[in-house]
């Protein structure tokens, strides 16, 4: 059994109106709301290791109680529904109240190890915070969530985490593409798990209202629960933990930089104070090397949230939640400090991870011009990033041969123009290799550490969803096997490491998505 705590809920003060209507919601953090029923659930994946660390017996989960619990019919013991509010710059732009409109926690839970976590239903029903929504989510948006959410994990990449994916028996409408044609579609809820989901936009909301009490109780309950260590130095707390929030941000940064992850939507209110990984939406991984590539149709114009732009859009977005804090900061200057922070360990980090991506013991200024040049080369010749820099790391440093890449390559006319480019790009990362004098098995074992096999690839998302609405849940678990250990080689499952397929290039899902993906 669950150990329920609930400490936001007897710590922040809460909505008085207790119906479940939309609304403004005014000097409170959270709402109480019931999720809303659903006729016929179904339990089609879990997560053992996330289970485990809940203190769950994995068998448990699909005893009707929790599968009940899981798609929002029941409460178990100690459980408490709710949801919060708070703001949130979109593309730029401030949206002022948005909330949770299709997420509803049910408490938090404290494990035998002392370990706090927040549960949450996604697509549970509608909330005070929905809107003209439905609070819903789709079946092929929910395998996305619980897919990816877990192999971020696996990769090592700070995240949100999925307990659960459960069908829940009812259609949902949804215009995919927001182009005038509504269909049908399986509904599902997920159950996502983190030891916070707090984000900037829970500043941003009464900060922009002024409303300088409600934002100091936030900050004060935030540092006490999520930051214990910075919760003894009160005079110098604010600063200190916004250096904190900067320092996981850059490190999240890096991470996403280096396995070649685009989140696809980096709304301020998409934005987690804990360095997390949050909202799995519009995401994908780059698939031929390219910096503007974005996964979101929205997005499609202006590209703000684009691979390479996801640095500076994380710089932006901690500029907003300075801001917001400067309301109730002492000083603002030591927010500035936390700004500067960003830069350096962001710079630090990705010398460090880029590095080892590229089998260099340690980082030389002179990296950064080889670096750039191939993936200058890397995009122009369409080459896949996951499979380049698995391959890269197979190539004989005292004899380059330029076949061994050929499998990355998206097209063969391609890798034959630009051929001599890469061969002399080669022979100079060669020597450069070279010149450490580092046995080759200790570079390969670390390049291979933080260079992936396997990768949530989205015409692997979109294959095992469109076989999971005809009823066959073979390939949620086969990937959720395979991305479970994406850094080593596994016999038999080679189709899962291979680029994307031609078909997939323009097809829905795997090239672009809408934010309801």
């Amino acid at each position: 059994m669950l150990y329920f705590d609930n400490r936001l809920l007897r710590e922040l003060p809460g909505d008085d109106d207790t119906r479940n209507h939309p609304r403004q919601v005014r000097g409170a953090l959270w709402s109480a709301v019931m999720p809303t029923p659903v006729a016929a659930p179904r339990l089609f994946a879990h997560s053992r290791e996330m289970a485990q660390q809940l203190g769950v017996d994995e068998h448990d989960l699909a005893s009707p109680p929790w599968v009940e619990a899981l798609a929002g019919n029941a409460l178990l013991p100690g459980m408490a529904a709710y949801a919060t509010c708070y703001g949130g710059h979109q593309f730029g732009n401030w949206a002022r109240q948005l909330g949770d409109g299709r997420a509803i926690f049910l408490g938090e839970t404290i494990n035998g190890a002392g370990e706090r976590f927040e549960l949450q239903l996604k697509g549970a029903g509608p909330t005070p915070y929905s809107r003209r929504a439905d609070g819903r989510a789709v079946l092929r948006s929910s395998i996305r969530e619980f897919l990816c959410s877990e192999a971020m994990y696996h990769l090592g990449v700070p995240t949100t985490r999925a307990l659960s994916l459960v069908a829940t028996g009812e259609a949902v409408v949804r215009d995919m593409f927001y182009d005038g044609h509504p269909v049908e579609e399986p509904g599902a809820v997920v159950c996502r798990v983190a030891p916070s989901f707090i984000r900037f936009g829970h500043f941003e909301l009464p900060a922009s209202r002024g409303d300088e009490a409600l934002l100091r109780q936030l900050v004060d309950f935030t540092i006490a629960r999520d930051f214990p260590d910075l919760a003894a130095a009160p005079d110098e707390r604010l600063g200190r933990w916004f250096v904190e929030i900067c320092e996981r941000t850059a490190r999240l940064m890096v991470h996403w930089m280096r396995v070649g992850f685009v989140h696809g939507v980096m709304n301020t209110d998409n934005m987690s104070v804990l360095g997390l990984t949050i909202d799995y939406g519009p995401y994908g991984w780059v698939d031929n090397f390219d910096p503007a590539w974005t996964p979101n149709t929205t997005d499609a114009d202006g590209r703000r949230y684009c691979f390479a732009r996801q640095p500076e859009i994380a710089r932006w977005n901690l500029e907003r939640l300075a801001e917001a804090l400067a309301v109730i900061a002492p000083e603002a200057g030591e927010l500035v400090l936390g700004l500067a922070h960003y830069d350096d360990v962001y710079a630090r980090e990705f010398r460090r991870a880029f590095a080892a991506k590229f089998g260099f013991a340690a980082w030389r200024d002179e990296d950064a011009g080889l670096i750039e040049d191939v993936f200058g080369l890397l995009q122009q010749a369409e080459v896949d990033m996951t499979l380049f820099f698995r391959l890269l790391a197979a190539i004989d440093v005292e004899a380059p041969d330029l076949d061994i890449l050929q499998e990355a390559f998206y097209r063969q006319e391609l890798f034959e123009r630009h051929a001599g480019d890469f061969v002399a790009w080669l022979q100079r990362w060669a020597a450069r290799v070279r010149s450490e004098g580092e046995p080759a098995l200790a570079r390969v074992a670390r390049m291979n550490l933080v260079n992936p096999r396997y990768v949530l690839r989205n015409c692997l998302a979109q294959q095992a969803i469109d076989r999971a609405q005809q009823g066959d849940l073979a390939m949620i678990h086969e990937l959720h096997e395979v991305l479970r250990k994406p850094y080593q080689d596994q016999p038999g499952r080679e189709a899962f490491a291979a680029r994307r397929p031609e078909w997939a290039r323009h097809k829905a899902g795997c090239s672009m998505l809408s934010c309801s993906s």
